[in-house]
């Protein structure tokens, strides 16, 4: 039966906030323990060895045993990667004044952690798009939240923060998840990531003749070091939303001052 909201009207129940069930195993299983072990598992096999029964062998429990903590398997997996999330630390939010060199290096820092952690947990990439629930998870909202003041300070109101929180993230989600896949796929073939670039890059150049730019790019732009330069690409580009964000702030400044003096100049000619 749907869960009912305040009014009345029926909702979804939350993962986050339901009563976990008395324990009934022995030895004991609890929900922390499971979230555990299902973690070390998906980093070391990957999404496609998770199942309840084998999660459950590993815990030396049944498959049913586990459902008395999780629902199912996507309910694990939203609590999993709340876990993961958890690992993030928190953006400081001291940044009085709006100064741009604070905030801007704390949002730097927090989308750096952001890519990391899913560099680490590659696993992430099959599920973080489809695991709704975990956007409510106490791990994301206290990240959210932390985000958004930090924003704030910028001089941001708080729909522009969470419109630039938004950019800010989807940004660094979408990049990591790229990055993940592809050294995912790298590992599975038993491939050195600058090993397969060094012998890719004179094909590439060969192939890109025809087109000057992509050719001036892949001979003179790309970074002979892989791995540093996807490092590279990545803090630039976080740098030039910042640059967006700061140049917006500060148009928002300048309009609402020209507002204020219009309107002092309206009040003494009226």
């Amino acid at each position: 039966m749907a869960a009912k909201s305040e009014d009345g009207t029926a909702g979804i129940p939350s993962l986050w906030t339901r009563p976990q069930r008395p324990r009934r195993e022995q030895p004991a299983l609890s929900r922390e323990q499971i979230v555990a072990e299902a973690l070390a598992l998906l980093d070391s096999d990957g999404i496609e060895a998770l199942s309840m029964r084998k999660l459950g062998a590993r815990l030396n429990a049944g498959a049913t045993s586990l459902y008395t903590h999780v629902a199912n398997k996507d309910e694990l997996l939203a609590l999993v990667v709340d876990q993961v999330f958890s690992e993030l630390p928190l953006p400081t939010t001291d940044a009085a004044g709006g100064d741009p060199k604070v905030w801007r290096a704390a949002i730097e820092e927090c989308a750096e952690s952001l890519r990391d952690v899913i560099l680490r947990h590659p696993w992430m990439v099959s599920v973080i798009g489809d695991v709704g629930m975990v956007y409510f998870g106490p791990s994301w909202m206290r990240l959210s939240e932390a985000f958004l003041a930090l924003l704030e300070s910028s001089g941001l109101d708080l729909a522009e923060a969470n419109e630039a929180m938004g950019v800010v993230i989807g940004y660094t989600i979408g990049t990591a998840t790229v990055e993940a896949a592809w050294l995912s796929a790298l590992a599975k073939r038993g491939r050195d990531e600058q090993e397969w670039m060094d012998q890719l890059l004179p094909a590439v150049v060969e192939a890109t003749k025809d087109h000057p730019r992509l050719h001036r790019l892949y001979t003179t732009e790309v970074d002979r070091e892989i791995a540093a330069g996807r490092g590279t690409a990545f803090s630039n580009g976080v740098r030039m939303i910042l640059d967006g964000i700061e140049a917006a702030w500060a148009a928002q400044t300048a309009q609402r001052a020209t507002d204020r003096t219009i309107d002092r100049t309206t009040d003494r000619t009226g």
